[in-house]
């Protein structure tokens, strides 16, 4: 899954794709680096964000979708949002995914939305909000609590109609969690797959990689290959990140090399 916010305040990449040419040749490339889903966002949801009002939010990407739908016809598109206007439109567009990092319990219409257009959903943890998640987030439970939060999550979209296969889980690296937190869930990933649904996670250029290797944003490609091999081999099927074609080439040979 390849990362592409238009906004202009997300934490890696915030500002690069604000414009609508810069995010269509920004998708393209995604395209040919050989991104299977392209998640389209319009609102940051980096520790500390503001709400984006969901006009703005789909001012911003349904141009873009619609033009990567016209210009990749074979790519899957997801929309990376919270808002059940912003997922309806995106929906309209020619996406076919919710990537919802609240799970789909920030906006009380964002399952009905699911359960009416039979889409793809991906279901994330999070501890609070992106504006207070990373206020010294603590956890008596972390894996109790995340299953269980997933767990509402999942039910509020199956009560909506949402067919059990079209879920995926995201453990929710970095949304509410400190540096032992994240770790803990690379380490630990396969404590997921007993809930049966596929597992996806977003671990690219994260602050965890940068609280390890003391590096900013832009040199964390690296930290980001390394997690993302361990979460491959420790049960994740989607991988959403920034740099395509370099966690492609490290995850084929990690996985000829673990898969025999």
């Amino acid at each position: 899954m390849g990362i592409l916010n238009i906004t202009p305040d997300s934490f890696y990449d915030g500002g690069r794709y604000a414009s609508y040419e810069q995010a269509m040749l920004q998708a393209e490339k995604l395209v040919k680096q050989g991104a299977d889903i392209i998640d389209v966002g319009g609102e940051s949801t980096r520790p500390g964000s503001e709400v984006v009002p969901a006009s703005v939010q789909i001012e911003r990407t349904l141009p873009v979708i619609r033009e990567i739908k016209k210009k990749c016809p074979g790519t899957i598109v997801s929309i990376d949002a919270t808002s059940a206007q912003v997922a309806r439109a995106a929906l309209d567009a020619g996406a076919s995914i919710i990537n919802d990092v609240s799970g789909f319990q920030f906006d009380p219409d964002m399952s009905k939305i699911a359960g009416e257009y039979k889409c793809g959903c991906v279901v994330n943890h999070i501890k609070g909000t992106p504006k207070n998640m990373q206020n010294d987030p603590t956890y008596d439970d972390l894996w109790g609590e995340i299953k269980s939060y997933l767990k509402k999550s999942v039910e509020l979209l199956t009560d909506a109609g949402v067919a059990r296969e079209s879920i995926v889980v995201d453990p929710g690296i970095g949304f509410g969690k400190k540096l032992e937190h994240n770790l803990k869930i690379l380490r630990e990933l396969k404590t997921l797959e007993n809930m049966g649904f596929p597992i996806l996670i977003g671990p690219s250029r994260k602050a965890f990689i940068g609280a390890l290797l003391d590096l900013p944003t832009e040199k964390r490609l690296e930290g980001t290959i390394a997690a993302a091999v361990v979460g491959l081999i420790n049960g994740a099927k989607i991988l959403r990140v920034h740099d395509v074609e370099e966690i492609k080439r490290a995850i084929a040979v990690a996985w000829a090399i673990y898969n025999d």
